[in-house]
């Protein structure tokens, strides 16, 4: 059985960090040697006191909290549609056999192509661009856990069965926890993408986030500030990324 490397946790922090040297290298090089025009691409000192002046106001934080707001309280309504479904699509095969072919069709729907729609049936605002973060979220989590309680080791399900487990005993005991790995990769780019559903609902829905603040960049041609608001989505994006990335390894590890 070949073994499969896998890095040590110091590995783990100094490769990214010395990848992002290298990004931050190239930028400044870009911008320090090509002559490429500040409103093209800003250097990294220009972004950083741009960003210093943003910071010192209360309003960007408050326009974060929100967008972050509007990602979670989607995530976790497309969360608790997501499991249901896929369990009745694990344990009904005429469930599984009316809802997997359109599957692959709802997932290739753009984001941006849905908005429309919500704001006609909705209207504007935080409810319309929640939904549409739980539409995005509801797929890779379905998909996943689908995935995951599929391909349960028949042995144990039957030994349990064996010692009188049923019902939610069952489904919360046995079958979620050991499919777990799967439905938490699921949720883990489930809740990531859905920072980029926040963005595009309050870019086309209206809103007050973050969304909303890099409109108003791109129409005062602030690259700086775009930047700024794009390299905050992006770390709102890795910490949620790695905070479920880290609930997986230790439920590996737990079950090992």
């Amino acid at each position: 059985m070949v073994r499969r490397y896998r890095p040590s946790y110091r590995a783990s922090i100094l490769a990214p960090a010395a990848l992002l040297i290298v990004i931050f290298l190239t930028w400044w090089a870009t911008t320090s040697f090509s002559g490429i025009e500040a409103w093209r691409l800003p250097s990294p000192s220009g972004t950083w006191a741009r960003f210093l002046t943003m910071a010192s106001s209360a309003s960007l934080w408050s326009k974060v909290a929100v967008t972050a707001a509007e990602a979670l309280s989607g995530s976790l309504l497309g969360l608790l549609l997501a499991l249901p479904l896929a369990y009745l699509i694990y344990r009904l095969p005429l469930v599984s056999a009316a809802v997997e072919p359109f599957l692959g069709a709802t997932q290739a729907l753009p984001a941006i192509a849905l908005a429309p729609v919500l704001v006609l049936w909705i209207g504007y605002g935080p409810a319309s661009i929640t939904v549409l973060c739980a539409l995005i979220v509801f797929f890779p989590i379905l998909v996943s856990t689908c995935v995951g309680l599929r391909h349960l080791n028949s042995e144990i399900l039957e030994a349990a069965e064996l010692d009188g487990a049923s019902g939610l005993m069952m489904v919360f005991g046995i079958e979620f926890p050991l499919a777990a790995p799967s439905i938490l990769g699921g949720i883990r780019n489930g809740f990531t993408l859905s920072v980029t559903g926040a963005v595009v609902g309050e870019m086309v829905m209206g809103g007050s986030g973050l969304g909303q603040a890099l409109t108003q960049a791109r129409a005062a041609v602030d690259t700086a500030g775009m930047f700024v608001i794009i390299t905050i989505l992006c770390l709102l994006a890795t910490l949620v990324y790695v905070a479920i990335y880290r609930i997986e390894r230790s439920h590996k590890y737990a079950l090992a």
